[in-house]
């Protein structure tokens, strides 16, 4: 209980307080007239010119109740207040304007868009203006019955409010974290993938020079082609990330695209197979494939000790679609190496999508990345 008077006392304001629009000063001005109207309809009532004038201020008060709803309730409630005092001190008739039940909006107001302490404060000065205003009118057990289940039905109304739209802002927030790691997840295949096969390229490239300097343009014009392909792609995802609409961009690479990434001219040479039925298979698990196979074809390049070979082959087993990249390098003696932020990322994917992946040494040597997906994404 402690626990939760402290965590109430210390909520902040609500961020997301609209501010003042065109509604506001329409319904402000339907109530200030509703004052005047009434006032001016009520010959009978007690001090009338200051009543309305009291009834006018109060509709002034409510554009206070979003950005200061402290002040505002302070205020509307201390009118109504001030009309008890007069009534107890010069024992008049009714003082109260129908009108002036505008208050309940600064309860509401202070509710919702109030920080834990503004909301304790005030509503504690609003009980006190309550009971001093049924003390005033000599109200009786029904009166106080109802007019306390009304207050307490419009606090209960602000806080359902209130805590929707706090949910509704996490839900929020919780999404764009998924996309934030969706986003690393993309730029770490895509990037690593580029940039390893532009520094294997380069590599190849400084031997090559000094040996065959003719076949230094190709391993150049390579190189070209791989960085011209990382800054389409980086493109395409920083043009996404800035339109706040959905906007045209290049499609997500798939297992059609998988071809592309065989070499023969290079070391280790790359070959990748496809067999079965791999043209219906789900958008996010067609895009997985592709990119699990990337990053552990950008893994083998960069980690595989000797290796000349590395080979990708992609078949579909009945309601699955299975993923193998497997290279020749030699593996080291010992315990196989903590899982990176590459495998992890991996892993990750392949989970979200139903599937599963493990990595490892194989038993005929080198190194073997194996996914197994459902045709069919989760939903």
């Amino acid at each position: 209980m402690v626990t939760l008077r402290r965590s109430i006392w210390h909520e902040p304001r609500p961020a997301d307080a609209p501010p003042i629009g065109r509604l506001d000063w329409l319904l402000i001005g339907a109530l200030a007239a509703a004052a005047l109207i009434e006032g001016i309809a009520r010959p009978s009532l007690a001090w009338r010119p200051v009543v309305t004038v009291l009834a006018l201020a109060l509709m002034a008060v409510l554009l206070w109740r979003r950005s200061r709803p402290l002040l505002a309730a302070l205020a509307g409630w201390g009118v109504a207040g001030l009309l008890s005092v007069l009534q107890l001190t010069v024992h008049a008739g009714d003082l109260g304007l129908d009108s002036m039940s505008a208050v309940l909006i600064l309860l509401y107001s202070l509710v919702r868009w109030g920080s834990g302490r503004e909301i304790v404060l005030g509503t504690a000065y609003v009980t006190v203006v309550v009971v001093l205003g049924m003390y005033a009118t000599t109200a009786g057990r029904a009166e106080v019955f109802g007019g306390s289940v009304l207050l307490l039905l419009v606090v209960a109304l602000a806080v359902v409010f209130r805590y929707r739209a706090d949910l509704w802002r996490r839900q929020q927030r919780e999404i764009r974290n998924q996309e934030r790691v969706a986003l690393a997840r993309e730029l770490h295949d895509t990037v690593a993938h580029h940039v390893s096969a532009i520094a294997v390229q380069a590599q190849a490239g400084g031997v090559v020079a000094g040996l065959r300097p003719e076949k230094a343009v190709e391993v150049l014009a390579a190189i070209e082609r791989e960085a011209s392909r990382t800054l389409a792609e980086m493109r395409s995802m920083v043009q996404l990330l800035r339109e706040d609409e959905a906007t045209a961009y290049s499609p997500q690479l798939g297992v059609a695209d998988l071809p592309a990434l065989a070499r023969t001219e290079a070391t280790p040479t790359v070959e990748v197979s496809l067999d079965g039925a791999l043209t219906q298979l789900a958008r996010p698990v067609d895009a997985a494939l592709y990119r699990l196979a990337q990053e552990s074809l950008t893994n083998a390049v960069r980690h595989a000790r000797s290796a000349t070979r590395v080979s990708i082959d992609v078949r579909r087993e009945g309601n699955t679609v299975k993923l193998s990249v497997s290279d020749n390098g030699q593996t080291e003696p010992g315990p196989p190496p903590r899982p990176g932020f590459g495998l992890l990322g991996m892993a990750e994917r392949a989970q979200l999508l139903g599937g599963s992946l493990s990595a490892g040494p194989a038993p005929e040597g080198g190194w073997l990345v194996e996914a197994v997906l459902p045709t069919k994404a989760l939903r």
